[in-house]
């Protein structure tokens, strides 16, 4: 029996105060209530923690996690990507907040020798359909794979893939619904470019995914469905979250669910042997500086590595690496962050029956 291994990671926001401390940023305006220049954003994480000395180098963002993500060799690793690489200036009318980065700052993702970007989430087109081309392009160019968005329904809805031994392949699929603010407009068709979207988490949503999946896997491939899906702060997993997540094992449609949207993580559920993050949380942001209203700390992130059977895709282990956001950087997390986190993880585990349990390196393994 051989291992899959997976690094999975939430949402991934290079734009606004992150591009600006790049080596090439793009214009600073922005169109938001309280802030209308990108660079306020980064004032505010230096006020907190300290200068930020820029323009950074390209892995700077990543900082310890480099080296907890090349320890452990992952065959494929996977992020939400909520953000457009672009130079287009049509910011989307009516939305409240744009992400943008300049796409000669790809190295800043290419740095964590990332291999695929879900791009179903409700920022990919905050500059466009011609924002969004640009970052498809860009993604491309840079020999980086990307699912849940693309010229057409078609290849919004067509899978990430690569190859694994034996002759399997490794899946990934994504979609985005509009709870998590994702407008039906942005939905790609058969004559536009757009995001892969269901109308909602349902059994038509779930036999629609479960079809397309279906045309696309073979006997021995490993799936990953990418779900952004949700509304950004609450550890309550939604009861129509938790049942489509299900029906998609059910269906043999997903051996992993990898679910985004929510800044924080939330509970984890392993279902017939399957995995299921309902929210990975954010891993890269701007927001250190910035007061929430929430009890959770929004700077405390996690790393996830996921040990797949790759002949079935059972899950045999998961391990979470608590981090934390310091200086626009991700450092190992500190005992309050720490904390935080493990208060998330616990909230419903006794309703999803698991738990996780610190290892003698500091890190956490999930049990169920």
């Amino acid at each position: 029996m051989t291992t899959v291994t997976l690094w999975l990671a939430g949402d991934v926001m290079t734009g606004r105060g992150i591009d600006q401390i790049q080596a090439h940023a793009v214009p600073p305006v922005l169109y938001e209530s309280w802030v209308h220049d990108a660079r306020d954003y980064v004032q505010l994480a230096e006020r907190l923690n300290g200068p930020v000395q820029s323009p950074v180098a390209p892995g700077y963002i990543w900082g310890d996690a480099l080296a907890e993500i090349d320890q452990r060799q992952p065959t494929l690793r996977l992020v939400n990507l909520e953000t457009s690489i672009t130079t287009s200036e049509a910011a989307w009318p009516g939305k409240g907040i744009h992400y943008r980065m300049h796409p000669a700052n790809i190295g800043c993702i290419a740095a964590a020798r990332i291999e695929c970007c879900a791009l179903a989430n409700n920022h990919v087109l905050d500059w466009g359909r011609a924002g969004l081309d640009q970052t498809l392009r860009t993604l491309q160019q840079a020999g980086i794979q990307s699912a849940g968005a693309g010229s057409d329904l078609e290849a919004a809805c067509a899978p990430a893939s690569w190859s694994l031994p034996g002759g399997a392949r490794l899946r990934v699929f994504a979609w985005a619904g509009p709870d998590s603010g994702v407008p039906a407009d942005w939905a790609a068709t058969p004559e536009q470019s757009g995001v892969a979207w269901l109308p909602a988490w349902d059994e038509a949503g779930a036999l629609q995914v479960a079809a397309q999946v279906a045309r696309q896997r073979q006997p021995g491939d490993v799936v990953v469905v990418s779900l952004h899906w949700g509304g950004n702060w609450g550890v309550e997993v939604p009861a129509r979250h938790r049942r489509f997540a299900q029906r998609l094992i059910e269906l043999g449609a997903a051996d992993v669910i990898h679910g985004h949207s929510s800044h924080h993580p939330r509970p984890i559920e392993v279902y017939r042997g399957r995995l299921i993050l309902y929210g990975c949380g954010d891993l890269i942001n701007d927001y250190e500086g910035i007061s929430f209203q929430e009890r959770f700390d929004p700077s405390a992130v996690c790393l996830y590595f996921a040990h797949l059977c790759s002949e079935t895709g059972a899950l045999q282990q998961l391990d979470i690496v608590p981090m934390q956001l310091r200086r626009l950087q991700l450092v190992h997390a500190d005992a309050a962050a720490r904390e935080s986190l493990q208060a998330l993880f616990e909230s419903e585990a006794h309703q999803l029956g698991t738990r996780v349990q610190a290892q003698a390196d500091g890190n956490w393994r999930l049990h169920w």
